[in-house]
Order: C-alpha cells, then structure tokens, then sequence
C-alpha cells in the first residue's frame, strides 16, 4: 500500500469513474472492503468484496477471536491489501467494531492489520452506532426516529433528533450472540431478549420511525417484498407497517435454515440467522411501537463518508448528487441537464405530483438514455429509474422518472411495474416533462446555442415556440411532431412565433 503512484495505471480500471476511497470493515461475521467513487455525497461502489471470518463466533464462550477465524480475516485482508496497492487507492479508512473491541487477543490482531499496512480504528460502541445513525441520515435527509443497526456481534440503537444522534446504545445481541438467548420456546428467547432491552435500550417514544440498519435486516425486507410482489427490487427505504412488520417477523421465526436457504436472494449465512432476528425485531416492535419500520441500505460505512463531509457538502441533495455523477459518465453533464431543465420549466414545471428536483433528475436520466443503443434503449433507462440504487427517493419518484424517461423516447405504455407506484395524474405530469425533454434536445441536438436562440412558454391555451430570426429553419418537421405530442398532452393549442433575437433576451429578462 505504500508503493509510488504510477501515472495512469487507473486509466479505465472503472468505466467512467476512478477509485478515490476505500473502507475496511472488520465486523464480527464479516471482513470488507469496499472502494468508492464519484461523488462522496452519494457514493458509487466500485469495489465490493467480503471474508466471512466469523471473528466474533467465539466471544462468547472464550472471550478470544478464534485462531482460525483471525487466519481467515487476514487471508483476506493480504489480498484487500495488495488491491488496494495495485489500484493506487491511498484514502483507506478501516475501522474495527465488537469483535475487535471485546475480544481479549483483540491487541494481537490489530498489530497484525498494521503489519499489513492498515492503521485500524476500533470504534467503541457508542462511536458505532453514531456512524450508523449518520449513515440514515445520510440517505433520508432530516430523519428522525430510532436506529437498529444489527451486526454480528452486537445491536446499536440510536435516537435521530433535529438531524443529530442521541442515546447510542450498544447491546451485545448481535446475529452470533442471539442463540444465548433461545430457550424451549420462541417465546422464552422473546422474554429474555426483553430483559436485556428494558434494562438497557433507550427511553421508548411511540409513534417514531425505526429504521432497520444491516444485512440481516435487508434479507427480512427482500423477503417482504417478494411475499407482497412488491414491484421494486432494492430493499433500501423500503417501508412496513408495523402490523405487517408483525406478521413478517411471526412468519420468520417460524422458519427453519433449510426452508429459508432454498429462498431467492438468502444467502445460508443469511438463512441461518433470520429466525432469531426476526424474534429480535417483535422485541424491538413491542418496545418502541413504532409508526412505520424504514429499512437503509446505508450505515456505517456510509455514515464514516457522510461524517467526514463538510457541511455544505451533507446539505447536498443525495438525489441529485447521485444522478449527476451517473449521468455525467453517460454524456450528460449537470450543466446540460440544467439548461434543458430551465428551457423547459414554463411548459412543463413540476406542479401537483412531482418536486423540481425530481424534474432535474428525470431530465438527467432521460438525457443519459439517449446515449444507449435504441433497441436496448427504453427498458434499460427505466431499469435505471426503477431499479438502480437512488437515496433520497420514494417508489413514487421512481416512477415518475420512468415515466419521463419513456415519454422522452415517445412510449406512453408504462408497465404495471410503474403504474402500480404512482398515480395517473403522477405520470401524466412527468410524461410532459419527458415529452418536452424530448423537444428540447431534438430542436437543436442539444448546442446550448439553440436553447439561447428559443423559448417555450404557455400563453393561455397555447403552447408557444419562439425562435429568434437566424434560428427558424431549426422549426423541421421532427420539431413540428414533438410539438404537437407534448402541446396535445397538456390538453393546449400550440404556435410557433419568429422573433428578433432582442425580443427573446428582454422575454427571457422578465
């Protein structure tokens, strides 16, 4: 890892993105490493690899991390390092959590990560879950609520208040401690789960949001989504009702590691602890009766970039900072979309349904589109909005971007896939931003001279294109069509008017 940077040698190791920052986690079930690119607001995952060590499997009854489970994680953590080397990525964070912290040889195994190269930080429970918590807030801006972040070796909860984290608790019931506490029934294991969290957790506020932090927690929430046919396939902000977070949670425990290993997308890691986290959760549900259960994607990781943000970088738009840099890849830089978003905001603005926001994201998107090939077009841009992994976005927001993206291509039959997320009314208004995206990078091929040269307005009943004298022959026949779908879509008459290019500067000016 202390190699000399070799000049280049990057060049096209990531398509359209280079490796700026890497994360080592050493959990108690699992050592990772995941490299980052892009924009540090939203990051883009280049890289993400796992040793599942079981470091912490032992700690229970011997207090050590087990010797084979330290060879395995350091197995894993020589390659990570070599890679790590190999890709010049010089920004690498590691951090170390229960396993580590508890562990009586703990000492031992942190000289052997620094033999490696790495300088690890053990991060004291507290510290865990205010990263965690970070890390929600990260991804839905202004939460508040309670965090459940669930790892192998122990369960953090902290309170989100006014945007900062209160009450970090951390409680030795991680996945691998949770079989202390079974007994002959499911409901003993749910009584002495309740001991410990009585004696322990933070003061219950009925009626909060709880957030569900880790990979046990998300396998619960893919496994919910496919029992309710869910349209969406990516468990992050994925909600339950607490009712139904019940009924989940009762139908889990009753399961066994044979019958939820044969599921799609469980992993036997997964299978195996599921019955017991789903105990923990009808604990958790009982404790703070909750509103509604959110389940994030991100946590600690992504709570150590979030944290390491100044400030105006945290009050960047996760959304959009997320778009833009995928866009960008894909030929449409932020500028672009910015222009086209302000040609078309008169004719096409976001009103009922839809924020601005989501209007410039689904301007981006549907200018990114553009550059894949037309047979494979559509159904992958609107994989993209549906599928792809957006922070700060609900299934309605999604929708609405396929919707613009489809009318940008000039295909209003939507899949029940998007019509089951959002309103008629929803995707009729973004079918028109989509549709007037559609004019505005058809009129002049997308020259910001064009743009500069036209306007787009409604007055009255009437869809106006004004084009400046030197431009009117941009006025073809594609133009002519585009005109009328999107002018026939908001239900108006439509013109067009040639003016001097004076007459469009004092328009524009007003």
């Amino acid at each position: 890892m202390n190699s000399k940077r070799r000049r280049g040698d990057r060049d096209g190791v990531f398509a359209g993105s280079t490796p700026e920052r890497a994360i080592i986690d050493i959990g108690s079930n699992t050592v990772r490493m995941v490299v980052y690119g892009g924009s540090m607001r939203a990051p883009t995952v280049l890289l993400n690899e796992k040793v599942t060590a079981r470091l912490g499997r032992d700690i229970a009854s011997t207090g050590e991390l087990a010797s084979e489970a330290v060879e395995m994680a350091l197995r894993g953590l020589r390659r990570f390092a070599l890679l790590l080397d190999d890709l010049e990525v010089r920004d690498v964070e590691t951090v170390a959590t229960a396993a580590v912290r508890d562990a009586s040889n703990g000492g031992e195994f942190v000289k052997e990560l620094r033999a490696l190269g790495f300088d690890p930080r053990i991060l004291s429970g507290e510290e865990e879950a205010k990263l965690s918590a970070q890390g929600v807030l990260g991804a839905f801006p202004g939460a508040s609520g309670m965090v459940g972040d669930l790892g192998g070796g122990s369960l953090e909860l902290v309170r989100l208040k006014k945007g900062q984290p209160t009450d970090p608790v951390t409680l030795p019931l991680g996945t691998l401690r949770l079989p202390d506490h079974r007994g002959e029934k499911r409901s003993d294991m749910r009584r002495s789960l309740g001991k410990v969290l009585s004696k322990n957790a933070p003061k219950a506020k009925q009626g909060e949001t709880l957030y569900l932090v880790g990979g046990t927690w998300r396998a619960m929430a893919v496994f919910a989504m496919q029992m309710q046919g869910h349209p969406l396939s990516d468990p992050h902000g994925f909600e339950l009702a607490p009712k139904t977070a019940r009924l989940i949670a009762s139908a889990f425990s009753g399961e066994t590691y044979e019958s939820l290993k044969a599921r799609d997308r469980i992993s036997s890691m997964r299978a195996e602890k599921l019955p017991d986290a789903a105990t923990l959760l009808e604990v958790l549900l009982d404790r703070f009766e909750p509103s509604e259960i959110v389940f994030s994607s991100w946590g600690l990781r992504e709570g150590l970039l979030y944290d390491r943000l100044p400030a105006h970088g945290q009050a960047k738009d996760p959304l959009l900072a997320g778009i833009s840099n995928f866009a960008t890849q894909r030929g449409a830089p932020p500028t672009l979309a910015a222009r086209m978003a302000a040609w078309t905001v008169d004719a096409a603005p976001a009103r009922n349904h839809g924020t601005e926001r989501l209007r410039l994201a689904a301007t981006m998107l549907a200018l990114a589109s553009m550059q894949i090939e037309p047979n494979i077009r559509l159904p992958q841009a609107v994989d993209w909005a549906l599928h792809k992994r957006w922070v700060a976005l609900d299934g309605k927001g999604r929708a609405m971007l396929a919707a613009a993206i489809s009318a940008n291509g000039n295909q209003m039959d939507l899949t029940e896939a998007v019509t089951s997320l959002a309103s008629e009314e929803a995707l009729e208004e973004a079918f028109g931003w989509g549709l007037a995206v559609r004019l505005a990078r058809r009129l002049g091929a997308r020259s910001p001279r064009s743009l500069r040269m036209s306007r787009l307005v409604i007055e009255g009943d009437e869809l106006v294109l004004r084009l400046a004298e030197s431009h009117k022959a941009l006025f073809g026949l594609p133009i002519e069509k585009d005109m009328k779908l999107l002018a026939g879509r908001l239900g108006l008459g439509w013109s067009v008017d040639i003016v001097a290019v004076d007459q469009l500067r004092r328009d524009a000016a007003e």
